[in-house]
């Protein structure tokens, strides 16, 4: 039988577990690590590098590395490699495809089946990207479960204690806040809020632009557009972000950064926690705005909280510490690794569709409110937000001109009164109405909305009785005819990775086979 494994696609890096002996257990990649970074490369001769390879030659071959991808999941952006646009979907297939390898090789079985976290601020268009993605990485993904639930579930999983907690979550690239109440064999969520554009990358680049800045005023050059240098900057300034969580000074020292008229050029410099706290207390304040939404929604104040839980390598930063303890009066709890717990529990949700966990109901809700574009730019919600799932709702509404035979009707998602400023999910498009005077006919749409967070939409013509089928289409992802593709590509390329991989290994074993790989590998390492 198939192993289920838990995965958590993180921007920055990503994490995977199963169930073992009834606990979970954080798999190690091929290269050791107990997290693998959410990087992919292509090198120069057609190999495809992810995790810590594609890392370790980022600063050689800048152009044709990329990370962070996961803020672009259900966009219509592409990444562009010898003429062959690749969409973050794909992108992130590769490192699925990855995590699924290295679980393979760990427990010596094959992995078929997964549940994949996503941050509860996610749209449906990524919810969607993000299942895609593991459909194109060979993955039946089971189920899809929001980061701070699966969080909380690594967390009050055997506690059987009843309490209110808040998750608090920043990542690399997202920022979550939920409310929830766990009791002995149920979790709920009460509320949930965040930004999708917050975490520890906007940190990074805080003090990438501070470091510009620097090198511009002392030697009049600018490096913004030196790919090569911008991405020793960004490694540069991550280093020294992690180091001033435990220390109050970083030194960052980077040697030929430039080539000025008298010779190369080099920047050495200091960053205190002070200055680094300066240049980032914006986006610390950011978090203040979701974590008061949040406990409103929930119909609670701070004082009842049990406890405050930090989740996300981002929650080491000392001001985003002392921000939580300003907004909630709780001292945070560390008790759990902010690296591996949301993984954790997507392991542990995943004993609980399979059996082998019997004992915990899951109660999450929708993140924003569903609804459509009505006459005058308004938003008609259907669906509200923090509504528990799996949920449905209808509600009735009519034509806008005499005699239409069909309705376009555009599918929102988020808080603005109008339409416009809400994000559009797709369109639907009902043929077949009954010719009729305006405001006559009655069509019933239904929205609803699964386990997994994913809007599913139907509608009846209430004076026939007949029912059409509505279809969403996402600009941003990928059809079924491009997603068939990407599999197809995706294991073609696993097949020449495995025959690439095998002939270095023979190699390895030869005789002839001394001194390096050559500049041709860019520095990498089989995956």
């Amino acid at each position: 039988m198939s192993v289920l494994i838990g995965i958590d696609l993180g921007t920055t890096n990503s994490c995977v577990s199963f169930m073992e002996n009834g606990r979970a257990v954080i798999v190690p990649n091929a290269e050791g690590g107990r997290t693998t970074p959410s990087v992919v490369a292509f090198s120069r001769n057609g190999e495809r590098l992810v995790g810590m390879p594609a890392k370790r030659q980022a600063v050689t071959n800048a152009s044709r590395t990329f990370s962070s991808v996961k803020r672009e999941m259900g966009s219509d952006r592409r990444y562009n490699v010898d003429g062959k646009p690749y969409a973050p979907q794909e992108i992130s297939a590769m490192i699925l495809r990855k995590l699924k390898s290295d679980a393979e090789a760990y427990i010596g079985e094959p992995v078929s089946d997964a549940v994949i976290t996503v941050p509860a601020y996610f749209s449906d268009a990524q919810r969607q990207a993000t299942r895609d993605a593991g459909v194109i990485a060979g993955l039946n993904v089971r189920r899809i479960i929001n980061e701070p639930t699966s969080a909380a579930l690594a967390y009050g999983f055997d506690k059987g204690q009843p309490c209110k907690i808040m998750v608090f979550d920043l990542g690399g690239g997202t920022f979550d806040v939920s409310i929830l109440d766990i009791n002995r064999d149920t979790i709920e969520v009460l509320a949930t809020a965040g930004n999708n554009h917050l975490g520890g990358d906007d940190f990074d680049q805080c003090l990438v632009g501070y470091l510009l800045d620097l090198f511009r005023r002392e030697h009049n050059i600018d490096l913004s557009k030196d790919v090569m240098a911008m991405q020793r900057l960004t490694e540069a300034a991550e280093k020294a972000k992690i180091d001033l969580s435990a220390a109050q000074e970083a030194v960052i020292s980077l040697p030929f950064l430039a080539q000025g008229s008298s010779g190369p050029l080099h920047l050495e410099t200091t960053v205190t926690r002070s200055r680094f706290n300066e240049l980032t207390s914006h986006l610390v304040s950011a978090v203040k705005g979701p974590v008061l939404q949040a406990l409103d929604d929930a119909g609670l104040k701070a004082s009842d909280l049990s406890r405050v839980l930090l989740v996300g390598g981002s929650t080491r930063i000392p001001a985003v510490q002392d921000a939580v303890r300003s907004l909630t009066g709780k001292e945070p709890s560390r008790d759990i690794n902010p690296d591996e717990c949301v993984a954790m529990g997507a392991c542990l949700q995943g004993g609980v569709l399979t059996g082998t966990i019997n004992s915990i109901v899951l109660i999450d809700v929708t993140p924003l409110s569903l609804g459509i574009e009505t006459l005058g730019d308004v938003f008609a919600k259907i669906i509200d937000r923090n509504t528990p799932l799996p949920c449905q709702h209808s509600q009735v509404f009519t034509t806008a001109a005499n005699f239409q035979t069909s309705v376009e009707i555009n599918v929102l998602q988020g808080e603005r009164e109008m339409a416009s400023g809400n994000k559009s999910l797709g369109h639907f498009r009902l043929e077949g109405i009954r010719r009729a005077l305006r405001g006559i006919p009655q069509i019933e749409v239904t929205f609803s909305i699964d386990t997994n967070g994913i809007v599913h939409v139907s509608a009846r013509d209430l004076s026939t009785g007949s029912s059409q089928n509505i279809t969403i289409s996402g600009s941003g992802n990928m059809s079924r005819e491009e997603i068939d593709r990407a599999i197809r590509d995706a294991d073609r390329y696993a097949e020449e990775d495995r025959q690439r991989r095998e002939a270095r290994q023979s190699e390895s074993r030869s005789p002839k086979s001394t001194g390096s790989s050559g500049a041709g590998d860019d520095g990498a390492y089989d995956v």
